[in-house]
């Protein structure tokens, strides 16, 4: 579903993405993992369009290197950012319904199946966005980006600064919409959730893919482990 093939990003004259390959198939949780500057955000900054790219960024087969975000947004492919970069002034619902500007007819998800999947968001669907606790912003940008009903999410640290309680929600809601049949790639630095939820990892170092395997090969690979993960 995408594919990433030898792609470099620059900021500046800092070369951050040092060819880097990768896919997710249809329907897979994948995780990219790896030090704070090992160039994951980039990566998926750079697929979205917000940092240049040089080489190829396919999805569903059509090149996407060179079009701009809305545009990518609309072929299918969302995206959470780590600053969640909800609309504070705006409620709940509206922060929701703002994300139904790409949907298409008959799409996966509600209003209602959202207030559902946390009922947090229905209590507060009239209160300001920036009244919200970090979880619960968390929970609302995740949820606005599936109201455009993206067929690939991906998420950027959704679990940084959230107490165990709220993890395991954010947890749980990523099994569930893979098991809507959206592909999920994950950034994500608590190694124990990546490992129980994915069907493959990667793990970037210095701009460029160390490792790629299932979560069996990674908990048996310590010298990876070691080398491009633990502190």
């Amino acid at each position: 579903m995408l594919e990433v093939e030898e792609l470099h990003a620059y900021y500046g004259k800092s070369h951050i993405l040092q060819g880097v390959s990768f896919h997710v198939g249809p329907g897979e949780i994948v995780s990219l993992l790896g030090r704070n500057g090992a160039g994951r955000s980039t990566t998926i900054k750079t697929i979205m369009g917000q940092v240049p790219a040089v080489g190829a960024i396919r999805f569903k087969g059509v090149r996407i290197d060179g079009l701009k975000p809305h545009e990518i947004a609309r072929r299918g492919l969302g995206y959470v950012p780590e600053n969640r970069e909800i609309f504070p002034t705006l409620t709940v619902r509206e922060n929701l319904l703002l994300g139904m500007k790409a949907a298409k007819p008959g799409g996966r998800w509600t209003l209602e199946q959202m207030y559902a999947l946390f009922p947090i968001l229905r209590e507060r669907r009239d209160a300001p966005g920036g009244v919200l606790s970090g979880g619960e912003q968390q929970m609302l940008t995740i949820c606005r980006t599936l109201m455009g009903d993206p067929e690939l999410i991906m998420v950027d640290e959704p679990t940084e600064g959230l107490a165990p309680r709220l993890v395991a929600l954010v947890r749980e809601l990523l099994e569930k919409i893979a098991e809507r049949g959206v592909a999920i790639l994950l950034i994500e630095q608590k190694l124990t959730i990546a490992l129980s939820i994915s069907h493959r990892l990667y793990v970037m170092g210095h701009g460029r893919i160390v490792f790629e395997g299932t979560p069996q090969a990674l908990r048996a690979d310590g010298a990876v482990r070691r080398e491009w993960l633990e502190v």
